[in-house]
């Protein structure tokens, strides 16, 4: 067993999650609104157009906004404004957005459509997509330093240091390179497993310590939430796996099967359709259990950890 280690949501498929009187629907939505807002503010057109132009074609294309949505609610779940993690949450975005334009390109992944749309190097061309690309994973960083009101400098730098290390070659660059490198290949589980804890995980796990830092926690909260955040994000990309096998491209906004067209390696490769979905299922009742002792104001968190296993898309 694996335990080492949202356009606006469409959650009718959820609904069969536990029932708690939180109600995850009306809070994705309305966070998912608060962000998209955000973004919009964030990223102003300018001169040069194309390469803005470009960059908001990608970063306002929707998608589930889910880790902004996890910063925010680490950051208020510890009893911080959500204003102070704002900056930081559009910056996870504009680098995960980097990361999906990059994973799109023709020497990668190779896709045609992203969020039910066409990719940005079809739209702009791929010379445009990857700088696109860059120019989002460096304003993102710059936004940050700049944008963040109302959090100590110092956790402002651990911030910018903690999303540097996850999205360089310790983690979401380090897990792609593995990816591609396996290709074709016979992976064993271990192998399958850092690839997807660095390719998926660590943005995830960032996004949720991020907001802790800026909240002021302390190391025994950050390492609880590290746990919790590590198990979520490796149960998405189980999830993730199943439904490029069981899905369509209407329902997923991307084309399906091409993991399997690529001999990639996936977690329903290794253990079936139904182990996958049961641990996952397990991932997500060890992400919950980490939540144990933050109380009430955790409820955003379990409900996304219960989300997970549920959403189509």
């Amino acid at each position: 067993m694996v335990t080492t280690n949202l356009d606006t949501p469409n959650l009718d498929s959820a609904e069969t999650v536990a029932a708690t009187a939180f109600d995850l629907k009306t809070y994705l939505v309305q966070q998912a609104q608060q962000v998209e807002a955000a973004l919009d503010r964030s990223l102003p057109m300018r001169y040069p157009e194309q390469i803005y132009e470009a960059m908001r074609y990608s970063l306002l294309a929707g998608g589930k906004r889910l880790r902004p949505i996890l910063c925010l609610a680490t950051c208020k779940m510890l009893g911080a404004s959500e204003s102070v993690a704002m900056p930081t949450a559009c910056a996870l975005e504009m680098v995960h957005t980097m990361s999906l334009i990059h994973d799109d390109l023709p020497a990668m992944d190779d896709d045609d459509y992203r969020r039910g749309k066409l990719t940005n190097h079809k739209v702009y061309g791929e010379d445009v997509a990857v700088l696109a690309g860059d120019g989002l994973l460096a304003y993102a960083f710059e936004y940050i330093a700049t944008q963040t009101k109302g959090a100590a400098p110092e956790q402002i730098l651990k911030v910018i240091a903690q999303l540097g290390k996850a999205v360089g070659a310790d983690g979401l660059v380090g897990g792609q390179i593995v990816d591609l490198a396996s290709e074709g290949t016979l992976v064993n589980e271990e192998t399958l497993t850092y690839i997807h804890m660095h390719k998926t995980a660590a943005l995830l796990e960032v996004s949720v310590t991020s907001g802790a830092m800026l909240a002021g926690a302390d190391a025994i909260a950050i390492e609880q939430l590290s746990r919790y955040a590590q198990r979520i994000g490796l149960a998405f990309q189980i999830v993730d796996d199943v439904l490029d096998i069981t899905s369509t491209p209407e329902t997923l906004g991307k084309s399906v099967g091409k993991d399997v067209a690529a001999q990639k390696a996936t977690y329903p490769s290794l253990w079936g359709l139904e182990e996958s979905q049961q641990r996952a299922e397990q991932l997500v009742v060890e992400a919950i259990s980490a939540l144990d002792g933050f109380g009430g104001s955790a409820e955003p968190l379990r409900a996304i950890a219960q989300y997970i296993t549920a959403r189509t898309h």
